[in-house]
């Protein structure tokens, strides 16, 4: 039997890639390292696996989902970062847990990892443990702070200051926000190869890191993995979610990295209790810290100083797109149905609606940034792609799998518009006629593709290969994904005043709106805004997912914005209802998402040709 030790350097790489792996001698060391990282302060008792529940999985714990949303480590060129997307999956997962599913949820940025964690080799591949280690030591920040770019510190993507976080504005540069939430453990360390000790783990404090041999479950695309083999190595990094009973086969419940195209939503089942392929010799945890009932903020000073609202507003006075997102909207509508508004009057509805809290239940989709890792004027396709992604989730009572839109594929086939600003209804249309694919199948890159042509591989793409060298694509080792879930509309539309988008909002969800975005809102810090303006140019679009009353009497909107948690109030804002709110309550649209069924959608076939 061939196995793997704890401190196999986990290559998560495809099979033709496994020969091929530079930096032999430092992945020789490093198997070699005897004083594997480790701190554990409070050991869990192992419980008898008669006293664990059959079946048990975070997927849905008496009816709410505590996992995050699915990820693909191979886009948009291949990575072998298997090793942080496990780590940073698991805590985030964890961290969703000890909030109990509440708004809102938090991404731990695997880019962190790859580009700054060492002894490891970015996408060269790693380890969870020394991985955590990194965590516990300097703390890790979100993916609206630092997205995934499938480089690291091995091919040309090393530990810069703007890795942990960063911010760019049109004609602008780049520069390192004021401060920004930061992420740590207490504890961690490595499980034994115990059925009972890893359930007991999962149970109690959530999933953990697992390696596996990926060369059996390449081509997975569904029920239980059993292989009928006792011969295996460990090559990559996947999660333990939960474990079950399936005709009287044991299984665990596995969170791969592959995107949600890939075996059930980016899931797999694997037979339990006989260390099958390894999974359950080489498991890990760790335990997240509370850094959120009180922010933990890192603060620093960047080399390069952030423009002034001052500089950014004569900008916009001299290019009159201050938010470079130019925000044109069309006619288009497609209507079918009555509009809540015909049928909900004002005075039926409550005194203060908000989707992040239904009842506790949080339906909306995690929180994104257009403006890195640069500048993109992409609001337009934010704003409709968050609004209907949590309308998704609200029509499917926010079960597994969270449901997340791609605003790339809106970018990459022309859907309105691109980086430079564009039309919101044409998203809507484009999701009518076409369907819009999940972030898994296209990962946002803030940059306009060097032809727009909508083309398959725009839509949904996987790669392989050998990690590219700096100053190369990689897309050579790239390809269109043939089958993948596209979400639809059956209908659109747009809607306008203050007793309209209550209707409209409580009915069926959030909607996008178009705002004067000033100097003052993007300076914006907390609580109610509110600015005059005698004639407010609309020149940016965010997402308006409630209302409510201030003390005072003071009624608002709760609005989206798509600059990254470290601005606003965790990336969003309050801005005053019925006047001096910058024209947020005269053009806003909305559409119906199509859902068939409760369960996840069966893939449909991709649209091929141009946009």
């Amino acid at each position: 039997m061939k196995t793997a030790t704890s401190f196999v350097l986990l290559l998560c790489v495809s099979l033709s890639l496994a020969t091929q792996i530079p930096y032999k001698k430092g992945i020789s060391e490093y198997i070699h390292r005897e004083n594997k990282p480790s701190l554990i302060k409070t050991p869990l008792q192992t419980m008898k696996i008669e006293d664990l529940p059959t079946d048990f999985w975070w997927g849905d714990v008496n009816g709410v989902n505590y996992l995050t949303v699915g990820k693909n480590q191979h886009i948009p060129q291949y990575c072998g970062s298997c090793w942080a997307f496990a780590a940073t999956s698991a805590l985030s997962d964890r961290i969703k847990i000890m909030r109990n599913s509440t708004f809102p949820d938090i991404l731990l940025s695997p880019q962190v990892l790859v580009s700054c964690e060492n002894p490891d080799f970015g996408c060269y591949g790693g380890n969870p443990g020394t991985a955590y280690a990194y965590i516990h030591k300097y703390g890790i920040s979100d993916e609206t702070c630092s997205p995934y770019q499938a480089r690291g510190n091995t091919n040309g993507l090393g530990c810069t200051e703007d890795i942990f976080c960063k911010n760019c504005a049109r004609g602008k540069g780049c520069w390192i926000p004021d401060e920004w939430n930061v992420y740590t453990v207490d504890e961690f360390g490595d499980l034994p190869n115990d059925e009972a000790a890893i359930m007991t783990e999962v149970y109690k404090r959530g999933p953990v890191t697992c390696g596996i041999d990926a060369s059996y479950i390449l081509n997975y695309s569904g029920g239980i993995i059993n292989a009928n083999t006792t011969d295996y190595s460990i090559d990559h990094i996947v999660s333990i979610v939960g474990w079950g009973v399936e005709n009287g086969t044991k299984y665990w419940w596995v969170r791969n990295s592959w995107g949600t195209y890939w075996g059930n939503a980016g899931y797999f089942k694997i037979i339990r209790g006989i260390n099958h392929l390894g999974i359950e010799e080489g498991c890990g945890f760790a335990v997240p810290v509370d850094t959120w009932t009180v922010p933990r903020k890192n603060k620093t000073s960047s080399a390069k100083p952030k423009p002034t609202w001052w500089e950014l507003s004569q900008e916009w006075f001299k290019q009159p797109k201050y938010s470079g997102c130019e925000v044109k909207k069309s006619n288009k509508q497609l209507i079918k149905t009555p509009q809540p508004h015909t049928y909900l009057s004002a005075k039926e509805l409550p005194k203060a609606w908000d989707w992040r809290n239904v009842n506790g239940k949080n339906y909306l989709s995690y929180s994104r940034n257009q403006h890195i890792p640069q500048y993109c004027g992409s609001c337009w396709a934010h704003g409709t792609t968050s609004s209907l992604a949590d309308r998704i989730n609200i029509k499917r009572n926010n079960t597994w799998p969270q449901i997340a839109l791609s605003p790339q594929v809106i970018i990459n086939c022309r859907a309105g518009g691109d980086c430079n600003g564009g039309d919101p209804m044409s998203v809507y249309a484009f999701a009518h006629k076409k369907g819009i694919p999940e972030e898994s199948c296209q990962n946002y890159v803030s940059a306009n593709p060097a032809k727009e042509e909508c083309s398959p591989i725009q839509n949904c793409r996987n790669c392989k290969g050998n990690p590219p060298p700096p100053g190369q694509s990689g897309d050579q080792d790239c390809w269109a994904v043939e089958k993948y879930a596209r979400w639809k509309v059956t209908e659109y539309g747009s809607v306008s005043g203050a007793d309209r988008m209550k209707a409209e909002i409580y009915a069926r969800g959030p909607i996008g709106c178009g705002i004067m975005a000033t100097a003052g809102l993007e300076a914006y810090k907390g609580g109610i805004y509110s600015e005059k303006s005698s004639r407010p140019r609309i020149n940016h679009e965010i997402a308006v997912v409630g209302w409510g009353v201030a003390d005072d009497g003071t009624e608002y909107w709760i609005g989206r914005n798509s600059w990254g948690t470290y601005w606003g109030e965790d990336g969003y804002f309050r801005i005053k209802m019925h006047q001096d709110n910058l024209a947020i309550e005269t053009d806003c649209d909305w559409g119906v998402p199509e859902i068939t069924s409760m369960e996840y959608p069966a893939t449909y076939e991709p649209y091929s040709g141009t946009g």
